[in-house]
């Protein structure tokens, strides 16, 4: 269990916590220096609001609670992780996007003898688990083994487990069928009290591990890599960089997916990428 509240001596006031800009790159140094992640090359007005968020989770009133909390409590820094990464995700969200993939990429991938692919920034594994299932219903899953990243170690335990809220079930169901699927979605997991497991079958050529975009490098060669909706969380430099790290990553005429809210106008590599569905952002590497 984290412990929220260490700093007993202290007259919290009712006013949220702020940073200014110095503060802050003492805040990210640090955790640099101290714990190895470097997110400085983070959005600077997204990465402000989620500091000055988890500043109320741990009751920091200021920059120095705050660095004392992610240093001197046991967790402490594992539970910041947790809380500032984006998890929002869902089985099948954009439904246009996976039907995109079921018609334009899935029909490439299968001249393949061997598929792989990358989810990089893979939260929970909804999305992941969705593109199983396509492979699974196009006959490519026994065949294709699929890298699921994500920055946060807890993140990744969760995936692992493949066990989902069942209240969800039925939005998910609506995803799956607006995506063109025909099959019973309830045939691709086992109904456990309040909770799914996604068939062990859909999982098993499934790698979950923990990868940071910023500062590990590329591991494989990938016909497709799915990366939404995470470089709108970077500064330019950054999406540039790992822009420059999903191209190397990516086999001769591999497809890339992006975010809706995500683009390659003003990479350096734009010019490396025709569009596939330009609404749906998915491209593909020139030859």
């Amino acid at each position: 269990m984290y412990r929220l509240c260490v700093y007993g001596c202290h007259n919290f006031s009712m006013k949220d916590p702020e940073l200014s800009e110095t503060e802050m790159d003492e805040v990210l140094n640090l955790i640099q220096y101290s714990f190895g992640y470097n997110f400085t090359c983070y959005s600077r007005s997204s990465m402000q609001r989620r500091l000055q968020r988890f500043m109320v989770d741990a009751a920091a009133n200021n920059a120095f609670d705050l660095k004392h909390y992610l240093v001197n409590t046991a967790g402490g820094f594992d539970y910041f992780l947790s809380r500032l990464t984006v998890n929002v995700t869902e089985m099948f969200r954009d439904p246009a996007f996976f039907r995109n993939i079921k018609e334009k990429v899935l029909p490439v991938l299968a001249s393949y003898p061997t598929i792989k692919l990358w989810h990089a920034g893979c939260a929970t594994g909804e999305e992941v688990f969705s593109m199983a299932i396509l492979l699974h219903e196009a006959g490519l899953l026994q065949r294709t083994r699929i890298y699921a990243t994500d920055i946060n170690p807890v993140n990744i335990d969760k995936a692992k487990q493949g066990i989902l809220p069942l209240h969800v079930m039925k939005e998910y169901t609506a995803n799956y069928i607006n995506a063109g699927g025909t099959n019973d979605f309830s045939t691709y997991y086992t109904a456990r009290y309040n909770n799914v497991i996604i068939n062990k079958e859909l999982r098993k050529n499934i790698l979950f591990s923990q990868h940071n975009l910023v500062t590990d490098g590329g591991f494989n060669e990938f016909q497709l890599i799915c990366c939404r909706n995470v470089l709108i969380y970077f500064n330019r430099e950054l999406q540039n960089r790992v822009i420059g790290l999903l191209h190397e990553s990516l086999s001769k005429l591999g497809f890339l997916a992006l975010g809706t809210k995500e683009s390659l106008i003003l990479s350096t590599f734009q010019n490396h990428f025709q569009p596939v569905d330009q609404v749906q952002k998915i491209f593909r590497r020139v030859s």
